[in-house]
């Protein structure tokens, strides 16, 4: 077993690991990546089964600890200034039951760093923090550190996920065209199965038998994350805390968080529950909560109001390869630089906002306000192009198809064979959905201003008004009689004939 150890503490400062029997590899600490490892035991015990999904354990085998990739460094931060061994486990049984080690899908916000003590008080645990980047922000990765030690996290694992989530989540969405009830371009149920296989991984790596999340009870996330826990690692224990604790709402938190010397992000007075990513920007309560409210004008941070955007229409070609995006007025970009680009050139458009009332998986209709500037722009660009390449049966199966899938991933069953199964079936019918797409951007609309494919089923010579010798125009009268024959013979047993 490889161990891992962080030269120095100092955020500042140039980070060197040692890994014995392994190559020596040197990392550097940058503004939203924490490189720094304590060192990982090799000799620890662990396995726990759940005795249901609140997380009640009994020790019942042995197992090893993963061992760390030496290829593959892990992102993290320890509480001590010293080095810490990040493997041993508390001893003492929690009011609720043992679990050795969770990994908590962790903001810094509120909840999760109320969830911290929580979990350590109830089940007698170590607490790894995980924080997946899937570009909410730097502003939002600011300060991980430091809150994680003030909440008792014995390490800060952060991992950059914003490639694998356009690449592997967001463009197979796009190509299948997922749109949930007409409207919701899927920001967030994208998300969360990326960030929960993330911490799947991480439970391996750190040698954690339990994962833990902060979605409330009333929502759809908690089922996002737990399918996917299931899907990949069934052994695990899954702790949902808003399921189990006293605490009823964010002033019993802060309560709770003053308690136990947790410094409390926020005051007691909620505005908006929000939810951001590469793709999106989700907007939820306050006055939002009645659908006969308007949203306020200072609510939107992605996109201008298509009033105040540009008097000017801007244009935009977007390079489509086998129904995935690939360039941006000619400019080739990896699946994360793309969207930023069309997010950027959108927002100042007004493009992409959404507000509607869904419905909830679990049963409840909700209202929420969405901005999604490049994925707009996007889905545009992907439909134009289809109507090129794709005949009319085709297109018809793909977008009731696309219905299913989009339900599927809302529901967050990424990982359900029906959805990889149809997901097959996109990528094949997309083959020859190659070309580019202009698109006008005009205070808040997109529209099409023209498109083009090598493989483009489109025929100018017969779809011209002009005479032409493909196109007989006199065979349409024999159409026309075999194709109305059904309503024919109805209309002549109604009357008689």
């Amino acid at each position: 077993m490889a161990q891992l150890q962080a030269v120095s503490s100092s955020p500042s400062s140039k980070f060197v690991f040692h890994a014995h029997g392994a190559k020596r590899f040197e990392s550097y600490q940058n503004r939203d990546k924490l490189f720094c490892l304590g060192r990982l035991s090799s000799n620890q015990e662990l396995g726990a089964r759940s005795s249901g999904l609140h997380g009640n354990a009994v020790v019942h085998q042995k197992g090893n600890l993963a061992q760390a990739s030496a290829s593959r460094v892990i992102q993290a931060v320890l509480t001590g200034e010293k080095e810490t061994d990040v493997s041993s486990s508390p001893k003492s049984r929690g009011l609720r039951g043992k679990l050795n080690k969770v990994v908590l899908a962790y903001s810094g916000g509120l909840d999760t760093s109320v969830i911290v003590p929580w979990l350590r008080e109830n089940y007698g645990c170590e607490v790894v923090c995980f924080t997946a980047d899937v570009g909410q922000g730097i502003k939002e990765m600011d300060g991980l550190e430091a809150k994680a030690k003030a909440s008792g996290a014995c390490q800060l694992v952060v991992k950059d996920l914003k490639e694998e989530f356009v690449r592997d989540y967001i463009f197979p969405c796009l190509r299948a065209g997922a749109i949930y009830e007409r409207k919701y371009l899927l920001g967030t149920s994208m998300a969360r199965p990326v960030i929960a296989k993330a911490m799947v991984d991480v439970a391996k790596e750190v040698g954690a038998d339990a994962v833990s999340h902060g979605c409330t009870g009333k929502g759809n996330d908690q089922v996002r994350f737990e399918l996917t826990f299931f899907a990949l690692n069934p052994e695990l224990n899954v702790v949902a805390p808003w399921r189990e604790w006293e605490i009823k709402g964010r002033e019993d938190a802060i309560e709770y968080a003053k308690k136990h010397n947790v410094p409390v992000p926020v005051t007691k007075k909620s505005i908006y529950s929000r939810d951001r990513n590469l793709w999106h920007l989700s907007h939820e309560g306050d006055i939002l909560e009645d659908p006969a409210n308007e949203p306020r004008k200072d609510m939107y941070m992605m996109s201008v109001d298509p009033e105040d955007a540009h008097d000017k229409p801007e244009y935009v070609e977007i390079g489509i390869v086998s129904g995935l995006p690939v360039s941006v007025n000619g400019k080739e970009l990896s699946p994360a630089s793309l969207l930023t680009e069309l997010n950027d050139i959108g927002g100042r458009h007004g493009i992409g906002r959404i507000d509607m009332v869904e419905n909830r998986l679990v049963g409840m209709k909700s209202r929420g306000v969405y901005e999604t500037p490049g994925g707009t722009i996007l889905f545009a660009a992907a439909q134009e192009l289809e109507s090129l390449t794709l005949d009319r049966e085709t297109i018809q199966v793909k977008d009731s198809l696309a219905l299913k899938y989009a339900e599927l991933v809302y529901a967050g069953r990424w990982f359900d064979p029906l959805r990889q199964s149809m997901d097959a079936f996109m990528e094949k019918i997309t083959e020859t959905t190659t070309g580019s797409v202009t698109l006008k951007l005009y205070k808040g609309s997109v529209t099409v201003a023209g498109r083009k494919s090598p493989y483009s089923l489109y025929r100018q010579d017969i779809s011209s008004f002009e005479s032409g010798q493909i196109y007989d125009q006199a065979d349409a009268a024999g159409f026309i009689r075999l194709y109305g024959l059904p309503m024919r013979v109805r209309a002549m047993l109604e009357k008689g004939i």
